[in-house]
């Protein structure tokens, strides 16, 4: 018994080098449907004949490592855990890897990336542009401006020295802060209130949480026209409060990378004209796709040979 099932959107659909690592260790591998989450019936089909289970994004249930009786590892091309049942799993004697801070730079610039093309309302310049109409939009400049960054792990870091860079002022919340991160005098750890309060821009890259984050509560205490950029989970952030503050103008501009099913359903939220978003693209670059392969590749076999 020794196959690896391999799930990853990047890796079924294009491949990588690293698995060669697996084969040459004595592996035999498993692939999912090409660039797509395999469903539960394929996880139920395929998983008890597995040793080690190189996953991606989709949900890991209780049902499915109970059926997975020769399991011994699932290890993650990325860092987000939430989709495995981890009480389940410790119980069964799984051991659950993560590939640390394999796409933190990838997701810190996608995070950049969103905060430039709100403040100039590219998408929607881009869309006019596209129907042959000359309509301008007038944008803002993120000089001397407040990025409020909600959770400072290993990406929250990377944007908060990136913004400084820009010449923005940064408050950051973060519930276990790290008092040796100092990027620069334009830096301080806050409440999350004051990030609220204070943030011009609202980043969010924050583990997930009891209750969203971003709600109407937390929404009333922003500055009216706040920017709001979500890289991070989608249940941080209240859909239906967070389109209300877009149609009354409270929020200026709504850009997500993230969503509670992938893909979504089209609906009013990712069809609004402020609301720019991407297909969870945050770690899917070269470079991260990389680091995030061959991380996971290795866990495995530190596991299990």
């Amino acid at each position: 018994m020794n196959n690896v099932y391999i799930t990853p959107r990047s890796i079924t659909k294009e491949g990588h080098p690293s698995l060669e690592k697996l084969k040459e260790a004595g592996f035999e591998l498993i692939f999912g449907p090409p660039g797509q989450q395999p469903s539960e019936e394929e996880q139920l089909k395929i998983l008890p004949e597995c040793v080690a289970y190189l996953a991606g994004i989709e949900s890991i249930r209780e049902n499915i490592l109970k059926a997975a009786k020769n399991l011994k590892v699932i290890s993650r091309n990325g860092v987000g855990i939430e989709n495995i049942d981890l009480k389940a799993a410790e119980q069964l004697g799984i051991k659950v890897r993560i590939a640390t801070a394999s796409n933190a730079q990838g997701v810190a610039e996608l995070a950049i990336g969103l905060i430039f093309s709100s403040i100039r309302l590219i998408p929607i310049c881009n869309t006019y542009m596209k129907k042959g109409e000359w309509h301008r939009e007038k944008g803002i400049e993120l000089e001397g401006k407040t990025l409020g960054i909600i959770g400072c792990g290993n990406i929250g870091k990377r944007v908060i020295k990136m913004a400084l860079g820009i010449g923005m002022n940064v408050i950051g919340y973060d519930l276990y802060p790290d008092e040796l991160f100092n990027p620069g005098k334009n830096f301080k750890y806050t409440s999350i209130d004051e990030v609220y309060n204070k943030a011009d821009i609202i980043s969010l890259h924050s583990p997930p949480s009891e209750m969203p984050l971003i709600n109407t509560n937390s929404i009333s205490k922003m500055q009216r026209g706040v920017i709001i950029v979500n890289t991070a989970r989608a249940p941080l952030v209240d859909e239906k409060a967070i389109l209300k503050a877009l149609n009354e103008r409270k929020v200026a501009m709504y850009a997500t990378d993230v969503y509670t099913r992938e893909p979504p359903e089209l609906n009013e939220l990712i069809t609004h004209k402020f609301t720019i978003c991407t297909p969870h693209i945050g770690g899917y670059t070269s470079e991260s796709v990389d680091r995030a392969a061959e991380a996971a590749v290795d866990n495995i076999i530190k596991e299990l040979c």
